[in-house]
């Protein structure tokens, strides 16, 4: 499935205005202001430059709400495709021995999912439908190690063994169904934003434009910190916005199907082989 699928909002250079250069579904909660700030991500800009849509009108940096169209970039200088590093990942809950103090820390701190509310019923053992998720994942803890992102955090893992990456910091709890949004980046939090919620697909569960909990969640210094919850916008809105957007890959396997041989048809199979394979052994090594 391709993430272009059903754009309502394209973006083109003024100086080519026949060759779309992204885009996006566009949802509830996205502003100018949002939509000025992701085209900062997906493109690099010589000199200033401003947005226009189809009838001439410029767009203000404001928060009244984008609109459905075409829009149209105007600068003197160049414009480059921001070539930032996207990492593969795919739907998956990571198990493991080194995991446990991570899970059990989340779920100590959230006690319910921190972007619908839904509360966990029972927290004595019945965790059915809540897991505890990365936000930046696990199967990269290399990537994150030489790029020292432990240095955002600030509090280790009971575990140190463990390793920063699962310090309840880059952890929260979420509802399965929001999860796999979550892991596929279709759903993100934008932490510039009032923490808001952003949805690049159609919002079936009411989330988009909504944003974090300030008391129960945002106020307490165990929450994760804003530079991994920006670290996961930035890659979400480059698997959505820029070019045609990345490949929505396949995760439904029922037992007795050949898993890798339509991994091994589909778009990226050296990188979703490699995702898949140290995401199962990365909460045991």
């Amino acid at each position: 499935m391709s993430r272009s699928l059903g754009r309502d909002v394209h973006i083109y250079d003024m100086s080519d205005p026949a060759t779309v250069l992204g885009g996006l579904i566009l949802t509830n909660g996205i502003t100018n202001a949002n939509f000025y700030s992701m085209v900062e991500i997906i493109f690099i800009f010589e000199k200033d430059y401003f947005l226009q849509d189809e009838g001439g009108r410029t767009i203000q940096r404001d928060d009244h709400l984008l609109q459905p169209g075409k829009y149209f970039i105007l600068t003197n200088g160049s414009i480059t495709v921001n070539n930032e590093l996207w990492l593969v990942r795919t739907i998956s809950v990571t198990s493991g021995t080194r995991l446990a103090a991570f899970r059990d820390a989340v779920r100590d701190r959230d006690r319910r999912c921190v972007i619908t509310g839904r509360r966990v019923v029972s927290a004595r053992g019945a965790w059915t439908g809540f897991e505890a998720a990365h936000i930046f994942p696990l199967a990269y803890e290399r990537h994150w190690m030489e790029h020292n992102y432990g240095r955002w955090i600030t509090i280790p893992p009971a575990t140190e063994s463990a390793g920063s990456i699962n310090s309840v910091q880059n952890g929260m709890l979420l509802r399965a169904d929001i999860h796999a949004l979550f892991d596929s980046y279709t759903v993100s939090i934008n932490p510039d934003d009032n923490h808001k919620i952003v949805c690049f697909r159609r919002d079936g569960k009411g989330i988009a434009g909504s944003h974090l909990d300030q008391q129960r969640f945002l106020d307490d210094p165990r929450r994760p910190v804003d530079q991994v919850l920006r670290w996961h916008f930035r890659q979400t809105v480059l698997a959505n916005m820029r070019g045609a957007g990345e490949p929505v890959f396949e995760t439904d396997f029922p037992p007795g199907s050949d898993m890798m041989g339509e991994i091994m048809e589909g778009p990226k199979a050296a990188e979703r082989l490699e995702f898949e394979f140290f995401s199962r052994l990365a909460g045991v090594t």
